[in-house]
């Protein structure tokens, strides 16, 4: 669940997890991702890393506004739904986003049944979280905004006066500051800069 202006995500790739059922071995990874491209990098890299693994199912999640999310879940051939959506489930369980999570299993010879599966696959999903370190980031807008050299300290004294943070600036003669915004105060600055003379200011992403 994503509300306000933040959410929850991880840090780094957590560590390799393992879980075991009747010989079969299950091995559960979770990756912070920003696109679907490093999705798909890090698939490829666990199948080259378990070549010989029989499936390689995973769930992610990617988007910061409820509007905006993108989530797939990926069974591999398992029979459906025992897979990728008790893995996308603990995405939601954990309240995460931008991750990915992926469960490598290595065949033991004894079928497990689907709800075998089902429970092998969330639990080595959740090691894999339980071991990730989780942060809170916040949404953030940038803006851009233009002016002449000669209004740069009306500029700079509501950057100061509020504490923003550049992104980046350009300050010649025509001058560009890039700053980011909580999204929650996005448009009061918005207001700010906007109220002032000869001062342009633009979204940046949306």
């Amino acid at each position: 669940m994503i509300e306000s202006d933040i959410y929850k995500t991880i840090a780094k790739a957590s560590e390799e997890v393992l879980f075991k059922d009747k010989n079969s071995k299950f091995f559960g990874y979770a990756f912070p991702v920003l696109t679907e491209e490093d999705v798909k990098e890090h698939i490829e890299a666990l199948k080259k890393q378990h070549h010989s693994a029989r499936h390689w199912c995973y769930a992610y999640q990617i988007g910061t506004e409820e509007k905006d999310l993108i989530f797939r879940a990926n069974d591999d051939g398992e029979p459906n739904n025992s897979a990728g959506i008790p893995i996308y489930g603990q995405i939601q369980s954990f309240e995460l986003t931008n991750v990915l999570i992926v469960v490598v299993r290595y065949f033991g010879g004894t079928k497990l049944g689907v709800s075998g599966l089902i429970n092998a696959y969330r639990t080595a999903a959740q090691m894999a979280l339980e071991t990730s370190k989780i942060i809170t980031k916040t949404i953030n807008v940038h803006f851009l905004i233009s002016f002449d050299y000669k209004n740069m300290n009306k500029v700079m004294r509501i950057i100061k006066e509020k504490n923003l943070n550049m992104v980046n600036q350009t300050l010649e003669l025509d001058c560009q500051i890039e700053i980011s915004v909580r999204k929650k105060d996005s448009e009061n600055i918005h207001q700010l800069f906007d109220a002032l003379h000869a001062i342009d200011i633009k979204i940046l992403n949306d």
